[in-house]
């Protein structure tokens, strides 16, 4: 069989379903790619360039949209000179919205393309202005609709989409639902899963907390307003005032990946540890993190933090309850559709430091005390999110679109 997967990075989500399928020596499979860096034995790329960016004169609500027809012509150009080849899939499946999945159909017509959907825009009642103090005019309205519109393109000419929740799949306009199905990417918990008595150490002297009791983790790609980096900040500056053992881990990089940059040309880092400041000592900011030093924050945190608006839900959540984490979450719909509060996590309002770190202040006075809710939590991702059974189901959704299609 052949096979075309695509995505602009490498190998992104897409990772397990490449590896699968490259597994099989009877398999062609080609990855549609904006990226150089990075393999996965038996995957050969297919990489493409754009040829400009965005127009400084375009429409501001139109930018995002001609970067993504950009990646889609070279994309598609891509894939004619693979065709002169001889090469044709058998099937397609990538993540809509980027554009390189754009013009697919009109390079292989006949082939069935399936494709991940993740977010959906609303104006109102989601992300957007889930925070009071920040206001949404016409402009804002206009712009955000207008950013559908590669998803919409995506979505008319694949053969079906799958959403990583139900959340997210509640996103899409009602009638627009029927050809999309739920499937997490999934989380693996033969790699993700807990250890008793692991110490807190990374590689090169970076960091040292074997003997530290007290440790309380945030993960994030970006530190931001989206995933509530200001209300850690603030919360972890009430928490280090009312119990002087506790140290704080940040794993991520200053930068924003969701929403808006820091006002000033500042950092919302700076801004909120120049507001809320941290003890130097009991407080770490590790960076991004390779997997196998990742894993070892959520194995030995004794309280990890996951805040988000309500967006696209991060893996890290779920990664630090397959972990065993005592997960303090906010109750937000996209952690609400995981989290029962008291059940496999605590949860917390995403607005109010002092409530969450009160949780956290409880939580390191008695750790034990909470050992059913870390037990509880490793067993929904296993039962909910396990990646073998997802990568089962997307396989047998990825076979089904083939079938009907033939």
């Amino acid at each position: 069989m052949r096979f075309l997967l695509t995505h602009p990075n490498f190998p992104s989500q897409l990772r397990s379903v490449a590896q699968v399928l490259a597994a099989n020596p009877n398999n062609d499979v080609r990855f549609l790619t904006n990226t150089n860096n990075g393999e996965i034995a038996g995957v050969k790329k297919i990489v493409y360039e754009p040829k400009r960016q965005p127009a400084p004169q375009t429409h501001h609500y139109l930018r995002a949209y001609e970067q993504a027809i950009l990646h889609g012509q070279a994309a598609y150009m891509a894939c004619m000179e693979a065709k002169k080849e001889g090469f044709v899939p058998d099937l397609i499946f990538g993540h809509a919205g980027w554009g390189p999945s754009l013009f697919l159909k009109d390079v292989f017509p006949r082939t069935p393309m399936g494709l991940n959907f993740e977010w959906f825009y609303h104006s109102h009642g989601t992300d957007c202005d889930f925070d009071p103090t920040e206001t949404i005019n016409a402009d804002d309205e206009a712009r955000i609709r207008t950013k559908n519109a590669t998803l919409l393109a995506d979505l008319a000419a694949c053969d079906g989409g799958v959403c990583a929740t139900r959340y997210q799949y509640e996103q899409f306009p009602t009638h627009l639902r029927s050809n999309l199905v739920i499937c997490h990417e999934g989380i693996d918990t033969n790699f993700f899963k807990p250890n008793p008595g692991g110490k807190l150490v990374l590689s090169n002297g970076k960091l040292d907390l074997s003997g530290v009791d007290e440790i309380v983790t945030y993960a994030t790609r970006g530190m931001e307003p989206y995933r509530g980096f200001p209300q850690f900040i603030e919360a972890a500056h009430l928490l280090q005032q009312a119990r002087p053992n506790a140290h704080v881990v940040v794993a991520g990089d200053n930068r924003v990946a969701y929403g808006k940059q820091a006002p000033n040309g500042t950092t919302w880092k700076d801004m909120y540890m120049g507001k809320f400041p941290l003890d130097p000592e009991r407080t770490h900011f590790v960076g991004s993190l390779p997997y196998g030093e990742y894993i070892k924050l959520l194995q030995c945190t004794k309280a990890h933090i996951y805040l988000t608006r309500p967006f696209v839900l991060s893996w890290s959540m779920l990664e630090a309850m397959a972990c065993g984490a005592l997960v303090v979450a906010s109750n937000t719909a996209p952690v609400q559709e995981v989290i029962t509060d008291g059940i496999n996590g605590l949860m917390v309002d995403f607005f109010k430091p002092d409530q969450i770190a009160a949780t956290l202040d409880r939580v390191l006075a008695q750790p034990k005390q909470f050992d059913h809710i870390r037990e509880k939590a490793r067993a929904t991702v296993v039962a909910k999110y396990d990646l073998g059974a997802c990568l089962k189901y997307k396989l047998a959704w990825l076979s089904e679109l083939l079938s009907s299609r033939r």
